[in-house]
């Protein structure tokens, strides 16, 4: 696990006059023990790290796609001969266990890489566009790197929510600088250093390590492009902060993922699948189920099958056990204020509701709770913990009413036997992403797109339009015959405007000008 001593480095920075350096302590949330210190870098220092990525991004650029994807893949080598330093670090600054470490970031990071060595290099080619009437002109789109890309990523995802960004960025051709969240540090760092051992292509990924300070430091150093990933209020201060320069964003913010169940759902496997999508990395998921309206015909026997999975759940650390302990102090808070409202307002906690008693660390019960509705802030605001609010509701008209009375827009389910009423009603919900009969695994497939639409973010990443998100589209127009001159070049010829009248005419108008040039249209049905 990588830690920095600072005694072993050379201080400065925080207070150049007096010599001393700030540190920022990684600390294990299972059991409070500190990990290690990470340096507080100043805003000077992110500036050189910038700097280093703008020379490294010249030569990254010319480099040809596939010798781009071949590095890339040397690099997921590297990982997997380090599979099990990637989970120990992981886990320890997290507090997720290993099994979902390994599934949910590093299984995810490797096919990530997969999809874009093999499918990406036909993003990026040259399209041909038409030229329309200019026909003796090729118009060609073209995408070229943006240059070096500004990361900065959360603590809940801290290996793959890092990784997406920075292996797509490079993909398409820049360099990257890294600010992981101050919380999960040393993944961060366990990142860089991949980066850095595999050798060949130095200053490609620079890793940046501090609070918030050091995070607008790098959104304000001019960075061709950031990618934030974390919640709405900060999102919209990095947003804020990258207008005075004109930096272009991509956001990946917060949910308040809605799972409709229908009255014809398959009810045991929609109760496997909300206790899963709730409860997964201790609920600290963007796109957990984070309220669940069923039909009322379905209701009783649906809590019933939640409440059960629910009390036979394992929470520990290590093999043996279905789910760990929180991350983050202030998230515990969050999760204990929306339980306190939501019970003065009238709900009901079925099972959980408290902190693990007697256990040191951030330790919190997978809860449910009925009886809820939107004037709660369990409803309405991200509760991003192991919470499972259940609302009974009249069909699934009302299920979607409700399911998009929301501010946020990330993920949803749909759950029915129906595959089409279920892909009907997906079209049909206000969010980026939409399972059917399942949950959360849309992240899971690197073909799909992933964001968010309202306050869940801007832009998308995975798939091919991901790594266009990262590329500079650029049109260019060539002249195919080398004519002496244009028919519009002055001296304006006499005639041009009424050939112009005349080709205007006979392209745009309908009826018996378009009969003329073969195109039928299909007449108006009357009563």
């Amino acid at each position: 696990m990588a830690v920095i001593d600072p005694g072993s480095r050379t201080t400065g920075g925080a207070d150049a006059s007096s010599g001393e350096r700030d540190f920022i302590a990684a600390t294990d949330p299972r059991t409070g023990e500190r990990l290690g210190l990470v340096p507080d870098m100043t805003p000077g220092e992110v500036q050189a790290a910038v700097a280093e990525a703008r020379i490294a991004a010249s030569a990254w650029a010319g480099v040809p796609y596939r010798a781009r994807a071949e590095h890339i893949l040397r690099v997921r080598d590297l990982l997997l001969d380090r599979l099990d330093e990637a989970i120990e670090t992981i886990c320890a600054e997290t507090g997720k266990l290993g099994v979902e470490a390994l599934t949910n970031e590093l299984l995810t990071a490797c096919e990530t890489i997969e999809f874009y060595a093999r499918k990406g290099e036909k993003a990026l080619r040259p399209e041909r566009v038409s030229a329309g009437l200019m026909g003796h002109k090729k118009a060609l789109r073209v995408f070229e790197p943006l240059g070096v890309v500004g990361v900065i990523s959360p603590w809940n995802y801290p290996f793959i929510l890092t990784m997406t960004p920075v292996i797509t960025a490079l993909f398409a051709g820049n360099t990257v600088v890294v600010k992981p969240s101050e919380v999960t540090p040393l993944t961060g760092r366990f990142i860089g250093e991949l980066f850095e051992d595999a050798g060949g292509h130095p200053g490609i990924v620079r890793v940046v390590t501090g609070g918030g300070a050091t995070g607008e430091a790098l959104v304000r150093s001019g960075v061709d492009k950031i990618c934030f990933t974390g919640s709405v209020r900060t999102g919209q201060r990095v947003m804020a902060a990258a207008a005075d320069t004109l930096t272009p964003v991509l956001l990946e913010l917060g949910g308040k993922d809605p799972m409709i169940v229908c009255a014809d759902a398959d009810i045991e496997r929609a109760a496997s699948g909300a206790v899963w999508g709730a409860f997964q990395n201790s609920g600290q998921t963007c796109m957990s189920v984070e309220r669940v309206y069923v039909v009322d015909e379905v209701y009783d026997a649906f809590v019933d099958g939640v409440v059960r999975r629910t009390e036979a759940l394992r929470q520990g650390m290590g093999r043996g056990h279905d789910i760990g302990s929180m991350t983050f102090p202030p998230q515990l808070d969050v999760v204990a204020d929306h339980l306190d409202d939501a019970v003065r307002r009238g709900a009901r906690i079925l099972t959980g509701g408290k902190r693990v008693p007697g256990r040191p660390g951030l330790w919190f019960e997978p809860t449910v709770v009925v009886d809820v509705d939107h004037r709660m802030k369990l409803l309405s605001e991200e509760t991003f913990g192991p919470v499972l609010p259940i609302m009974a509701v009249a069909d699934e008209e009302e299920a979607l009413r409700l399911a998009n009375d929301s501010d946020y827009g990330l993920n949803s389910s749909v759950w029915t036997r129906d595959l089409s009423r279920g892909r009907a009603l997906a079209t049909r919900v206000h969010a980026g992403n939409v399972c059917v009969n399942d949950v959360i695994v849309s992240y899971g497939v690197p073909g799909l797109p992933f964001g968010g639409t309202k306050t869940s973010g801007i832009g998308r990443v995975h798939g091919l339009d991901g790594l266009r998100e990262f590329s500079q589209s650029k049109s260019i127009l060539v002249d195919r015959f080398g004519l002496a001159r244009e028919a519009w070049w002055y001296p304006v010829p006499g005639p041009l405007e009424g050939l112009a009248a005349r080709t205007m005419q006979l392209r745009y108008r309908r009826g018996l000008a378009n009969k003329a040039r073969g195109i039928v249209r299909p007449r108006r049905r009357t009563r």
